[in-house]
């Protein structure tokens, strides 16, 4: 099997330019709808200024502007017939509201979806009551309403105690097919316990419970009335032939009443039954609570027992699942445990490195390539200009930082790493990161050495996509340096720019034992540089702490040889800063 595939970048781009046409069994996406914003905000009219508490609510996710009407127009120009005529008869309804520009959204990538899907391949759009009766239209007019299959009701929460009408507890899951022969394995689950006492009420000498079947002809057959045993032959002879009857027997799978007056029948046992035939509401599969070992602290983050379930019952081992929205990466988790071939994208560098990490396993070696991320200046320089927060969050995943800021007001603190230099004692030092993807001065070493003394941190580090000035490392040499326990020192305040951490330079501090760390091998793949994900262990080079403890006489050689942990490697890079995000579908 071919590597797997994580891709960072618009869904939309990547299914046009890097997914061949019916190659994908099947589809689970998950897309953002804000089902946790205020219903009302998705249907207002927009006359080009938002207000600025609105502006807050949707960020970055969708709003009607010309963007928008310009994928509508080319919807309507380029895209299918029914298509066409279902946006236009949105439009009419909903005007240019955030509800027509999410539509507008989504009908494109349902395009490239259909186009990339093998003609045995299903899809399931995982959606709540805030869109799901436009995306059923939606849906309907490009798979075609005859390729609908089900509206799976999956029940993900509890009950609301503060909820002003009936509680909101499920979720729909719109699967449709892309012909009428498809991928179909059909799911089971244990029976319902009450439903085992009632029906299966007897057992046998080895406790295995069974339930007594009829063994007669539902309908007249000659050649199946014989006697059996001394019993006559039912009105429409037997179920089965003598040949069958006599190994039944034989088998012990016949129950004889104490009376020839009365039928033989057969054993049933339940444990050969294959269980109850799942239905289309689901509710045995709880959310995860804040104890769940696979929580992660996504916020849309679905039981990988959800996807499970949908991998097995629409697609084979072997098979290949995409999922184009692919937040935290359940399905790529999933698919990987059921030994499919997955491919996952998603439009954050967050969501990226959050899958990467999940997928890491001491004990196996991941067969997967990623695909966006950068890996020259060239294309992080893209990056910083295309989207600024993207940009941090690369740069920081660079050094290993996983603890870091959100959007908002950051108090001058981008990222956090953490380390021990005092075994037993259990006092945890931090060090903090400040990223600048723009012009830089000694302003801006000076108010990263602030926020260290504020926070109380033993090392400051300010990562840079231009080159520092001599003053700023000037400035940064007078920050002094930060002594370990072990006698080691390291510079307070560190300046490294992106080409030093993309030439392997790391930042310079102690681990939990006194040494330095060591990154472990990368795992080459077929394309080169290998998608390693995260170390964030503490795996210690013994040659390595021996010389620097010779060393540790002399702050100055010290300082120019102690390496640190940068415990990632880089992917492949393929930036699609120029690439346009729309254009007319596939036809």
């Amino acid at each position: 099997m071919s590597a797997n595939l994580l891709y960072y970048g618009d869904n939309l781009d990547i299914l046009r330019r890097a997914v061949s046409s019916e190659t994908v069994d099947l589809i689970y996406l998950d897309p953002p709808f804000n089902s946790n914003h205020e219903y009302n905000l998705l249907f207002k009219e927009q006359d080009g200024k938002r207000a600025e508490a609105q502006e807050q609510v949707f960020g970055d996710t969708w709003w009607w502007d010309e963007r928008s009407a310009l994928t509508y127009e080319e919807l309507i120009e380029n895209g299918p017939l029914k298509l066409g005529q279902a946006m236009k008869a949105f439009r009419t309804f909903l005007g240019e509201s955030d509800m027509m520009a999410y539509l507008a959204m989504m009908a494109p990538r349902l395009l490239e979806l259909r186009e990339v899907l093998k003609p045995t391949g299903s899809i399931y759009l995982h959606c709540d009551t805030t869109a799901s009766h436009y995306l059923k239209i939606l849906m309907d007019a490009v798979f075609g309403p005859q390729m609908f299959r089900n509206e799976i009701i999956w029940k993900r929460t509890n009950v609301h105690n503060d909820s002003k009408t009936w509680s909101h507890v499920t979720d729909s899951l719109l699967f449709y097919t892309k012909t009428g022969s498809f991928t179909w394995n059909a799911p089971y689950v244990d029976h319902d316990p009450k439903y085992v006492e009632d029906k299966y009420r007897f057992k046998d000498k080895n406790g295995r419970r069974y339930q007594l079947d009829n063994m007669t002809s539902p309908k007249p057959r000659p050649r199946m009335m014989y006697e059996w045993k001394g019993h006559s032959s039912p009105q429409n002879g037997w179920r089965y032939s003598r040949e069958t009857m006599e190994r039944l027997d034989r088998e012990g799978r016949i129950w004889y009443p104490d009376s020839k007056m009365k039928r033989p029948r057969l054993k049933r046992y339940l444990d050969e039954m294959s269980g109850t035939l799942l239905t289309n509401v689901w509710t045995d599969i709880p959310p995860l609570n804040s104890r769940a070992a696979e929580r992660l602290g996504y916020p849309t983050q679905k039981p990988e027992a959800l996807l499970e379930r949908i991998i097995e019952a629409s697609s084979n081992p072997g098979d290949t699942v995409l999922d184009p929205f692919c937040g935290c990466g359940t399905t790529v988790a999933a698919a990987e445990k059921l030994r499919r071939r997955w491919i996952g994208i998603d439009i954050t560098i967050e969501a990226i490195n959050i899958i990467r990490a999940r997928l890491e396993k001491p004990t196996t070696l991941l067969d997967y390539e990623v695909h966006g991320v950068p890996t020259s200046m060239a294309e992080a320089r893209a990056l910083a200009r295309q989207d600024r927060h993207q940009f941090q969050w690369w740069a920081l995943d660079l050094v290993g930082v996983r603890d870091q800021q959100k959007k908002g007001a950051d108090r001058g603190i981008d990222g956090r790493l953490f380390f021990h230099d005092e075994p037993g004692k259990g006092k945890t030092k931090q060090i903090i990161f400040s990223v600048k993807s723009g012009h830089v001065s000694v302003r801006d070493v000076r108010e990263l050495s602030d926020v260290v003394r504020r926070e109380e941190a033993q090392i400051g580090v300010l990562i840079t996509l231009e080159p520092p000035t001599k003053p700023m490392r000037s400035e940064a040499v007078s920050a002094g340096l930060y002594k370990s326990p072990w006698g080691y020192q390291y510079p307070r305040i560190q300046v490294l720019t992106i080409e030093d951490l993309l030439n392997d330079q790391r930042v310079q501090y102690p681990n939990r034992l006194g040494g330095t760390t060591k990154r472990k091998p990368q795992r080459k793949s077929k394309i080169g540089a290998a998608p390693e994900l995260l170390d964030l262990g503490l795996e210690l080079d013994p040659d390595t702490i021996l010389a620097e403890r010779e060393a540790a006489a002399s702050a100055k050689k010290i300082l120019r040889s102690v390496p640190s942990t940068r415990g990632t490697s880089r992917s492949r890079g393929t930036s699609n800063a120029d690439v346009p995000s729309i254009r007319p579908p596939k036809r």
